[in-house]
């Protein structure tokens, strides 16, 4: 039995907020992107981080893999990467006429998929099977990666060069994208500090193990979503659809990424229950990566965070489940 299971609600509380605090020592001034980024893996979904370089896609990476008790895989992205590189390889022994797996770094918890859209995309859909069902095939054998099992990817603007477009299908699997952008001046200053004497992730010792964050993940999927809710997400993945400024709109595995977001945001917050709160905090990282702009839209530079905020203010907002129980 895991050791997750001998802790109160209370205690994973405060356990997730230590883990927040000290990433947030590595990154400074980025709490709330933090935050994001252990919401989706309570969540059990992978994170894509877009940003241009330097801003510290890979430090943040790093200082969350240095946090948790558990395997790290890194896999530098290239033009020239090949899919074995990713998923592993058999070796032929001759002496004994066997083939010998060896596992490529994407059979870890944690993977770090660093600027992903610089491989061709025959090398990133090597990524499609352990996205969506945690598992990958060489020479066809199947195996099953860890839990929990996180990939976190770095992207560069698509305007760099050496760069590729992620398929719709693979941007879809990706539970959030966040932006981290640059830091206040204060804020770059303490990070100078704190750098100055060499690597603060090297002395990082773990928070939590992989087998506490795997029994908090199924405790996510147990927290209630009421059926007000349910429609309140339904209508708003209605809108995406019929929207004149967008070519495709929200799946319904969308809609399911976004429930599953606010189920995990309410449990951070200490609840087993969503609120309207929730499913707001989370929607425009969830969303805006999912939705595809038409032509006339992409020309007048219109993002997709701002149609998701768009949505959000037409759609009326249900009454908080706990209110209206109390109410009834």
């Amino acid at each position: 039995m895991s050791k997750s299971f001998a802790l109160s609600h209370d205690q994973t509380t405060v356990l997730l907020e230590r883990l927040v605090s000290r990433v947030d020592q590595v990154v400074i001034g980025k709490r709330h992107e933090i935050e994001l980024i252990i919401i989706a893996m309570l969540q059990g979904g992978h994170v894509l981080l877009e940003d241009i370089p330097g801003v510290g896609k890979t430090t943040l990476v790093r200082a969350i893999a240095a946090s948790l008790g558990s395997s790290f895989g890194r896999i530098q992205f290239t033009s020239d990467i090949m899919p074995s590189d990713v998923t592993g390889v058999a070796v032929y022994h001759p002496h004994s006429g066997d083939f010998e797996f060896r596992p490529g770094p994407v059979l870890s918890n944690i993977v770090l998929a660093d600027e992903i859209n610089r491989a061709a995309p025959r090398t990133q859909s090597a990524l499609l099977e352990a996205m969506e069902e945690r598992r990958v095939t060489v020479d066809g054998v199947t195996y099953n990666l860890p839990r929990p099992f996180l990939l976190l990817a770095t992207q560069n603007p698509l305007q760099f060069e050496g760069t590729y477009r992620l398929p719709e299908a693979q941007m879809d699997r990706f539970l959030m994208r966040i932006s981290l952008g640059y830091p206040q001046p204060e804020q770059e200053v303490d990070m100078l500090g704190r750098h100055q004497a060499g690597s603060v992730i090297e002395e990082m010792k773990p928070v939590l193990l992989a087998e506490e964050m795997a029994g908090m993940q199924r405790m996510v999927r147990t927290v209630l979503v009421d059926e007000s809710i349910k429609r309140y997400l339904v209508s708003v993945a209605d809108q995406s659809r019929r929207h004149p400024k967008t070519s495709l709109g929200i799946s319904p595995r969308g809609t399911l990424a976004w429930m599953g977001a606010a189920q995990a945001h309410a449990y951070y917050r200490g609840r087993m229950y969503v609120i309207p709160d929730d499913v707001k905090a989370v929607a425009a990282a969830v969303l805006a990566h999912r939705i595809v702009l038409s032509p006339d839209s992409k020309l007048v530079g219109l993002k997709g965070e701002e149609l998701v905020l768009e949505w959000l203010g037409k759609t009326p907002v249900p009454m908080s489940p706990v209110i209206a129980r109390a109410s009834s």
